[in-house]
């Protein structure tokens, strides 16, 4: 931990409770509320909650026939702190803090069902080969009333006007919610969460935010699992709601989270830098492995079920696996600047995502493309849609079925996540199949 608990607590009197908190498979928070004067056996000897919590469903269901539910016996794993913990709860009236934690089994081993492990696999693997990923992410998101039966941007505090209208780079609209934004910003140095830059985005109340590089991939998806934590929990406290959500107006841009990463030698050198433009003959083989794993990898980018409407030409989202140089309608975007900082913006995901899954899935086809020495096909020129190239599974049911296929999925995730991962995902796209567009609107608005 990054903080002795006794000495956290004593250095916090206002803390009134602890939330004992790990991610499951879909990203979702699933934990305990401690109170204070148990909390620090709790944050020094973990807790204990049954496997299958972390193989919920979106609704927080069991999964029919999980064999790790009634079949076993329901077993509990031991939920130790990780290392980032305890952070403050910025949006909740009670002062709170937050201990991320994750499971591993009794002996000590890690359950590799938890999507943080997975993760931790990948980056272990950079290690033993001496290299060290720097990634930094950029989310987006949308503020939205939906107290009607529309979706629409809340009235801005400032003035109380209301503008349904696209609003790329427009400091208006940076400016009409400075409040919630000025409060966000304080959430995210509370939370050592590093935000950088915002921007007002293509639609209607959207905006993105860019986290700073570091060369601490595990740190970096703690970041943007924290960041969709704080920012729909403040926006509620301010009367309307944030949505990552892949899509959630059908005229308007979608949400994406896309990823930059370079790689560090042991010496602290890019590898992806030759001193050229072009950039090094690894950064290639990176890139083929990223665009080798990415249909194998698309239920990770676009794991439910609006997550496809924001696949659509024209739409500033990829559909083919292709790549280019400063070009953003490719799923992989060499951006220009100095050699020194030559790295791959990977741009397929989308806005709700789990951040674990993503970047153990983005940074293990990097490294199986580095280990191969595997040439990409030419970078192109030109707009990617509606071009002759490799596109990307388009349906939730070819999702599926290329990641239980895939065998660069199976190199870069343990048999134990892939199995309950593609479970629960195959449960919701059954259930899904009874809910309106309304409905599934209104459960994925809040939850992703």
């Amino acid at each position: 931990m990054s903080q002795d608990p006794t000495a956290f607590l004593h250095d916090n009197p206002q803390i009134k409770s602890i939330r004992m908190v790990a991610a499951d498979l879909n990203g979702q928070a699933r934990g305990k509320r401690v109170a204070r004067r148990f909390a620090g056996k709790a944050m020094t000897d973990g807790t204990r909650f049954p496997y299958s919590v972390l193989n919920l469903d979106i609704w927080g269901e069991d999964i029919d026939d999980s064999p790790l539910v009634f079949e076993a016996g329901d077993p509990d794993g031991i939920l130790y702190p990780t290392a980032r913990g305890p952070v403050p709860v910025p949006w909740l009236d009670t002062p709170t803090a937050i201990v991320p934690i994750w499971m591993f089994h009794d002996d000590g081993s890690a359950y590799m069902g938890d999507p943080r492990h997975a993760l931790a696999r990948v980056i272990d693997r950079y290690t033993a080969r001496g290299l060290t990923p720097v990634v930094a992410t950029e989310l987006e998101f949308y503020i939205i009333d939906d107290r009607g039966r529309e979706l629409r941007v809340p009235p801005s505090p400032r003035s109380g006007i209301r503008r349904q209208q696209a609003e790329i780079l427009a400091l208006r609209q940076l400016d009409a919610f400075d409040t919630f934004l000025t409060a966000l910003y304080d959430g995210c140095e509370a939370m050592d969460i590093p935000a950088d830059t915002m921007i007002s985005e293509a639609g209607p109340g959207q905006f993105e935010i860019n986290m700073d590089h570091q060369a601490d991939a595990m740190k970096a998806a703690d970041d943007a699992w924290l960041f969709k934590l704080l920012t729909r929990g403040l926006a509620r406290s301010y009367g309307f709601a944030a949505s990552f959500m892949a899509k959630p107006y059908p005229d308007y841009a979608g949400n994406g989270l896309h990823t930059h990463f370079s790689v560090l030698d042991a010496d602290g050198h890019n590898i992806f830098d030759n001193g050229t433009d072009d950039g090094s003959d690894v950064l290639h083989h990176a890139v083929a492995g990223c665009l080798k794993a990415m249909p194998g990898s698309m239920l990770i980018f676009a794991p439910h079920a609006s997550s496809y409407d924001r696949f659509v030409d024209g739409a500033h989202a990829p559909t083919a696996a292709a790549w280019a140089y400063e070009n953003r309608t490719t799923a992989l975007r060499i951006p220009g600047g100095a050699p020194a900082a030559r790295r791959i913006e990977h741009r397929v995901a989308g806005g709700d995502i789990n951040p674990y899954l993503f970047l153990a899935a983005v940074l293990g086809a990097a490294l199986d493309g580095i280990e191969q020495g595997t040439t990409p096909p030419p970078a192109i020129t030109g707009s990617a849609y509606g071009a002759d190239l490799p596109q990307l599974p388009q349906t939730w049911s070819d999702a599926l079925a290329a990641f239980d296929e895939s065998p660069e999925i199976k190199r870069i995730f343990a048999s134990e996540l892939r199995e309950t991962f593609l479970a629960t995902k195959r449960q919701e796209l059954r259930y899904m199949a009874d809910l309106s567009p309304e409905e599934q609107q209104e459960l994925y608005l809040d939850t992703v």
